[in-house]
């Protein structure tokens, strides 16, 4: 008899599992039944998430050539400044120049190769294709394969809170008011020598 009443309760347990599991089968099988129906009419769904910057974003400037713009006959009434504007605008090939970083703390040439390398990556998402690389504590050089932007890349290089002065070909550009950097540099280098040798006098 204790061994019928075993037996039943195996049976019963075998039987409440089955039923359990199979019903969780049912609940599994009910489920991937349903389904998400989008409708194919969408004509009244507005997408304004897109303008046009984000479609234009990545792709590589067309190399269409701009309308031809011609120097001025006549140079008598511009200075130097607007002459060396006009030069630059109509600039093609390759382009190299060097930005002078601005003087304070000292720098090692890792610190310099680090900002070349922000300067590479910032200038890459607008759009501008130069390539930085540091030269020495106080100088970046910069290469640029379309020299019709170098206006664009000056601007870039002196929106940069590290840069002092860019150099592109015998053209020198600064921010407007700041001394070139020879006298900022020649001034500083007096003020420390000034320090040490004040120094110097007290021992």
């Amino acid at each position: 008899m204790a061994q019928i009443g075993f037996s039943g309760t195996l049976a019963l347990i075998f039987v409440l599992l089955i039923a359990t599991g199979t019903g969780g089968f049912y609940r599994l099988a009910e489920g991937a039944k349903r389904r998400i129906h989008v409708a194919d009419n969408l004509d009244d769904v507005v997408d304004d998430e897109e303008d046009e910057a984000w479609k234009e974003w990545g792709k590589k400037k067309s190399t269409t050539r701009p309308q031809f713009d011609p120097p001025p006959d006549d140079f008598s009434n511009m200075d130097v400044a607007e002459m060396q504007s006009e030069m630059l605008k109509r600039q093609v090939g390759p382009v190299f120049g060097f930005a002078k970083l601005r003087i304070g703390p000292r720098r090692t040439p890792d610190m310099v190769s680090e900002i070349a390398m922000k300067w590479s990556k910032v200038a890459r998402t607008g759009g501008i294709e130069a390539n930085f690389m540091g030269v020495d504590v106080s100088t970046i050089m910069f290469t640029m394969e379309k020299g019709q932007d170098a206006i664009e890349l000056q601007e870039f290089i002196l929106s940069q809170p590290d840069a002092y002065e860019v150099k592109i070909g015998d053209q020198f550009f600064r921010r407007p008011g700041d001394p070139s950097f020879d006298e900022v540099f020649s001034k500083h280098e007096s003020e420390k020598s000034g320090e040490d040798h004040d120094k110097h006098s007290e021992l």
